[in-house]
């Protein structure tokens, strides 16, 4: 099965619990912490993918794990993830569900790529000027390219808007060379 089919199957259907119990907020922060620990360590991925240890003790160690700092419903719903052999895809899941919430609550990401770091106050100015523009909550990232030269790429959702200074001279360039080919 698509692995894509997989996470967005587990991810709707806690989703919809998440809902139907009215424990959203809660169940979200809970796949937020459950995310960040797949983002910031190698080893448990790694643990995730294992076809070595045994379920049984991939479901010993989420309770080890998340037992106190999650919510009751969010460790069952892992541990039947790992009860089916689906452990490997809880980052999966994890992404796919954050992405259902923010679609709930009307809240658009955006990510913007700049040459340099900008200052908490212009990445403020920015999301606020994005919000009164697109008349929604925005959860705006940022990226750090030094290639792009100058400028920015903004994506929002899956739209790209790109004034970066290094596709602004490529431009330059191929009209240049047109006009020397005619």
């Amino acid at each position: 099965m698509n692995e894509s089919i997989i996470t967005v199957r587990y991810a709707k259907a806690f989703f919809s619990l998440a809902k139907e119990k009215g424990m959203l907020d809660t169940l979200k922060a809970d796949i937020e912490t459950v995310m960040n620990v797949c983002n910031e360590s190698v080893d448990f991925i790694l643990f995730l993918d294992s076809p070595v240890v045994k379920t049984s003790k991939k479901i010993k160690l989420f309770t080890e794990i998340f037992s106190g700092s999650v919510h009751e419903l969010t460790l069952k719903f892992l541990i039947l993830i790992a009860e089916n052999k689906r452990e490997s895809y809880i980052p999966g899941v994890c992404r796919n569900f954050l992405g259902l919430t923010r679609e709930n609550m009307g809240i658009k990401s955006a990510v913007m790529t700049t040459a340099t770091e900008l200052s908490e106050a212009t990445t403020e100015k920015v999301k606020q000027i994005l919000e009164k523009e697109l008349k929604s909550k925005i959860e705006l990232s940022g990226r750090v390219n030094p290639e792009i030269l100058g400028g920015m790429i903004l994506r929002i959702e899956d739209k790209q808007f790109d004034a970066s200074l290094a596709t602004q001279l490529k431009k330059v360039k191929t009209a240049l060379l047109e006009t020397e080919i005619k």
